[in-house]
């Protein structure tokens, strides 16, 4: 055994840098592409409209949705998210939604300042949809709590709304007659 590692020493100690190398090289890829990120999250905070792929890092997507979502561009977040949900990115999905379900709510406030309750109904009622999933994401987001109940207390107040459509429960038929075993279930 002695005599084998003799013969390997001068290659081993020929292919130990070479490995550093590579180590070092791959370091220095990594964090040359963290730095990109770094700038163009950076970018999108600042308020530049900067164009990010569906294939991008998680927390450049997240980036991506909250600066669209600042901007009132809903159509655009959807594909992001649904990035985020198969990559199984739960806590910035829900961030992500949370940023879609505040878009929503000012939208349906600027339509509700100019008195056009039509197209209010439903943005409202699709943020309550975003607000809820994002509490099923991370339920310890009390922002989102806060927004979900703003939203109900909206579509409870305006019963203008059209409650035909959107997430609401469908209650169950009122029964006249009471179920105790032993009371007769005819006429009085």
């Amino acid at each position: 055994m002695g005599g084998a590692l003799r013969r390997a020493r001068p290659h081993l100690l020929l292919a130990l840098p070479i490995l550093l190398l590579l180590v070092a090289l791959g370091f220095g890829a990594a964090a040359w592409r963290m730095a990109r990120d770094n700038a163009t999250i950076a970018a999108l905070v600042a308020g530049k409209d900067v164009p990010v792929s569906i294939d991008a890092p998680a927390p450049l997507l997240l980036a991506r949705v909250q600066h669209l979502a600042r901007r009132g561009v809903t159509e655009e977040i959807e594909p992001l998210i649904e990035s985020l949900d198969r990559r199984g990115e739960t806590d910035l999905s829900a961030r992500a939604r949370y940023a879609l379900g505040n878009a929503r709510l000012r939208q349906a406030f600027d339509h509700l300042e100019r008195s056009n309750l039509d197209p209010a109904g439903p943005l409202i009622t699709l943020a309550r949809q975003d607000y809820r999933r994002a509490l099923q994401g991370r339920p310890d987001l009390w922002d989102a709590k806060f927004n979900l109940d703003v939203a109900s207390r909206l579509l409870r107040d305006f019963p203008e709304f059209d409650r035909k459509t959107g997430d609401e429960l469908k209650a169950e038929p009122k029964k006249i007659w009471t179920e105790i075993p032993g009371q007769p279930r005819g006429e009085p």
